[in-house]
């Protein structure tokens, strides 16, 4: 199966869309959030995913 056949969602904390993942198999309906991080910050303002690094 290809990558872009898999279902996908979007992260109700950052908006950023995300695939289905094997170890999401049984919970993919309750699945919100794209990471470990949108997760823990859920409750805060809408956090912006960024490469930069501050200086």
């Amino acid at each position: 199966m290809k990558k872009s056949d898999l279902p996908s969602k979007t992260c109700a904390k950052c908006g950023l869309p995300f695939t289905w993942r094997k170890k999401w198999a049984k919970v993919w309906v309750d699945v919100k959030y794209c990471s470990e991080r949108c997760r823990r910050t859920r409750r805060s303002k809408p956090a912006e995913h960024s490469t930069e690094r501050p200086s």
